[in-house]
């Protein structure tokens, strides 16, 4: 079963694949034709990549590394195991769906073993790497200045991680060691192709699911009825990008916040009320009504849960739906292990 989703990650196997020959039998290696080109081109669309191959780890990577092209690989499983489990361990140590990836190998019974496991992932002939780059699938709606950093920012996650797995005390104590900045800002004309890819690419911290056009938000952006905001993240690693967004619509008497969404990407670092928490403080400060939708989906639940703990209440639901409402009276403060920047 091949899902339309665009193509977040291709997993590459090695021998025969992205190099001619078999490395444990000491075959004379020699790149494929294009493949360079085409990693490096995925890399600049934003579309991350690893490996699953059946090799001995330390030479593979040493190989990799006379290629110049150790550096494009996140997370490579390079071992004797099956290929569809490594992919799946992939998948969640870049915390993205396994219905998003693309899988690369010259064996068929590798490509049938994938599927049989994860019909979702789109398996590709090595044969066929020349087409890879023209694939629809391969070729992202958006190309912002976030997509074409996005290994980069991965790999600065990667260095925060280390950092914490070494850290000694307890987690609020880490999350000021990394001296992290969030801001908030009016969202302008160059922002919208970022709030477009964030709310197709984000679904676990997304309040509602809507997909709004570039036209739809751009009439927002200059409306006096709506407020369109963005929120970006930092730390001593280097930034997250723009990591949120919101959408409130603005009555008289009743502000309704009709998009919420921030990044998964941040979900470990204690900030994603930080922007619902400011929305609130304006809307309190504005002495109207504050109401909020919500739209269940298969993977939204934690947003769910963030607006409950942020003392949001159910006004009326019809089981997807929801319309929730927030008194005002109590709104909670902001972590201090955070540095502010609010216009």
């Amino acid at each position: 079963m091949i899902q339309s989703k665009e193509i977040k990650c291709v997993v590459w196997d090695l021998d025969n694949t992205l190099w001619n020959g078999i490395l444990a039998e000491g075959d004379n290696l020699v790149l494929k034709d294009n493949a360079i080109d085409v990693v490096k081109t995925l890399d600049q669309r934003g579309i991350l990549q690893s490996i699953a191959s059946k090799n001995n780890h330390h030479d593979a990577i040493k190989k990799l590394e006379e290629y110049n092209l150790k550096e494009y690989f996140l997370f490579p499983q390079i071992n004797w195991g099956s290929k569809a489990n490594n992919i799946n361990r992939i998948s969640n140590l870049l915390n993205i769906g396994i219905d998003t990836f693309a899988f690369v190998d010259d064996q068929p019974f590798e490509r049938e073993e994938v599927l049989f496991k994860y019909p979702q992932v789109f398996c590709i002939d090595a044969a066929d790497i020349a087409k890879i780059p023209d694939m629809p699938r391969m070729l992202p709606r958006f190309m912002t200045d976030f997509t074409k950093n996005r290994r980069c920012m991965y790999l600065d996650d990667l260095k925060r991680k280390e950092s914490e797995e070494v850290f000694e005390g307890p987690q609020e104590a880490f999350l000021s060691s990394l001296a992290m900045h969030f801001s908030v800002q009016l969202a302008n004309h160059e922002d919208l192709e970022r709030v477009e890819e964030l709310m197709i690419r984000s679904n676990q911290l997304n309040a509602t699911g809507y997909q709004y056009s570039l036209k739809e938000l751009d009439s927002f952006r200059v409306s006096d009825d709506y407020l369109l905001l963005m929120a970006e993240l930092s730390d001593k690693f280097g930034s997250y990008g723009k990591i949120g967004v919101a959408l409130v619509k603005k009555n008289k008497s009743v502000w309704t916040l009709k998009l919420l969404l921030i990044s998964c990407r941040v979900l470990t670092r204690g900030v994603g009320s930080i922007l619902l928490n400011y929305i609130l403080n304006l809307a309190s400060n504005a002495g109207v009504q504050f109401l909020a939708d919500f739209v269940q989906t298969e993977r939204n639940r934690r947003m769910y849960i963030t607006y409950k703990f942020s003392g949001f209440e159910e006004l009326k639901s019809d089981g997807r739906y929801i319309l929730l409402e927030h008194k005002l009276s109590r709104i909670t403060p902001y972590p201090n292990y955070v540095t502010l920047n609010f216009p």
